[in-house]
């Protein structure tokens, strides 16, 4: 199992039987999905900062995101294994083709 895998592991856990209290992760699961949302889009923006402004901190906020990114998709009823079989059905595609198939 990696990091992302456990990390996952630890978020459904909170989810399901966290305290608010002492689990962020809970804290945000308690706190519903637009928080949960505003959150992600906070360290997205904070990643872009770092990318432009400073480079130095940009894995930290890149974790920050994942974090989030996974605390989201556990929230909505979806897995990393979900986004893993998405970008597997989309290998050697065009991203150009890709897009171009979604739905408007």
């Amino acid at each position: 199992m990696d990091m992302f895998d456990r990390l996952e592991t630890t978020i459904r856990a909170r989810r399901d039987a966290g305290d608010a209290a002492t689990s962020y992760a809970a804290s945000l699961f308690a706190k519903g999905r637009p928080k949960i949302a505003q959150k992600l889009g906070e360290e997205a923006v904070e990643t872009v900062i770092a990318a432009m402004a400073q480079p130095d901190k940009i894995v930290s906020e890149a974790a920050d995101l994942m974090f989030h990114l996974i605390v989201l998709l556990a929230d909505t009823g979806h897995t990393l294994d979900d986004v893993r079989a998405e970008l597997a059905r989309r290998e050697g595609v065009s991203g150009h083709d890709e897009k171009a198939t979604r739905p408007r």
